[in-house]
């Protein structure tokens, strides 16, 4: 009598089983699917922003501005600031020093 009890019972855990790893599965190719779209339109929109010529020909002027703490700006880097704060939604809460330094690593 217990035989056929433990055997249904351990059929019951390896059907709960499979359906656990197919959910995982799928869960991980959503997730996975989503970084990718993240990833891709990231790199669009940092590769967009690195070919700008406004934002180019700002690396010297965001160096200046560095290196003196915020005293000296130059035009370029101020055109490259109001570039970066309509392109990039992230950039509108962001401080000069950090955009500065950003144009930097571009």
């Amino acid at each position: 009598m217990r035989s056929p009890l433990i055997a249904a019972t351990l059929g019951l855990l390896l059907l709960a089983d499979v359906a656990q790893a197919h959910t995982l599965v799928a869960t991980s190719n959503v997730l996975i699917r989503a970084t990718q779209r993240t990833l891709d339109f990231t790199s669009d929109t940092t590769t967009s922003i690195r070919d700008s010529k406004i934002i180019r020909e700002a690396q010297d002027d965001a160096a200046s501005f560095v290196a003196s703490d915020g005293d000296i700006r130059g035009a370029r880097l101020e055109a490259a600031f109001n570039t970066l704060r309509v392109r990039v939604p992230e950039a509108r809460d962001a401080s000069d020093q950090v955009l500065a330094e950003a144009i930097l690593a571009l």
